[in-house]
């Protein structure tokens, strides 16, 4: 009955058109690459997604603007006008398929590709909406869009409209990129599973977009502290010597009310001085870019060391580490990392000897470093905050320092693929967690 159905409806538009000298064969294409994994026709109740009513004049939810038509009754319609790209060698499944589509409220309009490289060509000319793919054509597999559109670095959503197709092939083909899959004999499914993907493809690019503008906009108040940070230092450098020369030139030879106000200019030009050097420091981390090479962390831990070597001296700090990878860094910024926090760790020792752990273990993904302390301990609730900048959990006249010490860290950590966290209780130590992505790293020997 389908066949016959099938057949008379050929005859019918062979009546209606004129496919002499070849039918259009410009064909619009829209492929959609994501991870989520959807068999639309196994799956068609749980996909289904709340209807949208469009009022005159209203914008569709896939951002088409939409025509306005009146049916027999005078009420208002709305048409989403639609482009597609057909990969089809039947000039009466492109109709069919169009009418579909059409009999919907969706103005169609179409080109036809029957070849692998009619559909690169018109990919790369036109503009489409969506592409319909038969499963199966001579000489080629309508799939073969999928990579054709990946390569021309294209996010058009492709729905494979065939005739007959399996259950595993269709899981298949939905995991390499087609966004759903049609059955001819089912073309009622077709509209709604255009307008799916047209919505999907939407959110996608909204994301997008407001990731760039994200970046663009963390990349501007960086280069906004760069800027103020930098200049600010020479005005800075000036009041701080002068406050210092003031002190040193009339400390004793005014009242005491003079002596403690030169105390406090002298203070407050001074830790001024260093928030803007913190602050600098801060907004130079990844602006230069990140030298990935090999890196032996053994090496890089010896280096820190080596920098706190009078903190570790005066404290009488004992450090311990296992064998450490090698992975992809840029050298310079993981020291400061091993840095800053055994010199967190050396600074908020508690009373007992101070003990220092340093370690690493290999997941399936990544490394998990650790640098694991006795000292006074975190506050469970205040675990995030010791990353923010500028946070401080004491006061100057308990620990000096500005609060960026972990605030650099995180930031290297995440350029580099990575995470960061503490775990701690009060009086139990810390240890503070970080990772490095595995691939390409080798196991120090």
């Amino acid at each position: 009955m389908a066949q016959s159905r099938r057949r008379s409806g050929r005859a019918r538009i062979r009546a209606e058109r004129s496919f002499s000298g070849g039918w259009d064969r410009h064909v619009r294409s829209q492929l959609t690459f994501g991870s989520d994994i959807r068999v639309s026709d196994l799956a068609a109740d749980s996909l289904a997604e709340r209807e949208f009513e469009l009022s005159p004049g209203q914008t569709e939810p896939d951002g088409t603007i939409s025509r306005h038509s009146s049916d027999q009754n005078g009420n208002p319609q709305c048409k989403l006008k639609l482009r597609a790209l057909l990969v089809e060698d039947e000039p009466a499944d492109v109709e069919l398929a169009l009418r579909a589509l059409r009999d919907t409220g969706l103005e169609a309009t179409a080109d036809v590709a029957q070849t692998g490289d009619e559909f690169a060509e018109l990919v790369r000319k036109n503009s489409y909406d969506v592409i319909l793919a038969d499963y199966k054509l001579p000489g080629w597999n309508g799939m073969e869009s999928v990579e054709i559109l990946r390569r021309e670095g294209l996010d058009i959503p492709i729905i494979l409209v065939s005739g007959a197709l399996g259950e595993l092939t269709a899981v298949e083909c939905i995991k390499q990129g087609a966004a759903d899959y049609v059955l001819k004999d089912h073309l009622a499914r077709l509209p709604e599973s255009v307008r799916r993907a047209m919505r999907e493809k939407k959110l996608r690019q909204d994301h997008k977009r407001s990731q760039e503008e994200l970046a663009r906009s963390n990349q501007e108040l960086e280069q906004f502290a760069y800027v103020a940070s930098h200049d600010l230092q020479e005005p800075l450098r000036m009041v701080a010597t002068y406050t210092q020369l003031l002190a040193e030139r009339y400390q004793g030879k005014l009242d005491s009310d003079a002596d403690k106000y030169i105390h406090y200019a002298v203070d407050g030009a001074l830790r001024m001085q260093k928030l803007v050097q913190d602050l600098l420091a801060f907004s130079r981390v990844g602006r230069q870019g990140m030298a990935l090479e090999s890196t032996d962390c053994n090496t890089v831990l010896e280096v820190a060391l080596s920098n706190l070597k009078v903190a570790i001296q005066e404290s009488g700090a004992v450090i311990r580490h296992g064998l450490l990878p090698v992975v992809m860094a840029d050298v310079s910024q993981l020291v400061q990392v091993f840095q800053n926090l055994i010199g967190n760790a050396i600074k908020f020792r508690g009373s007992q000897p101070t003990l220092i752990q340093v370690n690493a273990e290999a997941t399936a993904k990544e490394w998990i470093f650790s640098v694991r302390d006795n000292g006074i301990g975190i506050a469970p609730q205040q675990t995030e905050n010791v990353f923010v900048i500028f946070r401080r959990l004491h006061t100057r006249a308990e620990y000096p320092g500005n609060g960026i010490g972990l605030s650099i860290c995180k930031k290297i950590v995440e350029q580099h693929g990575g995470r960061i966290w503490v775990t701690s209780e009060p009086g139990c130590g810390s240890n503070f967690q970080f990772t490095l992505p595995i691939k390409a790293t080798i196991q120090h020997r």
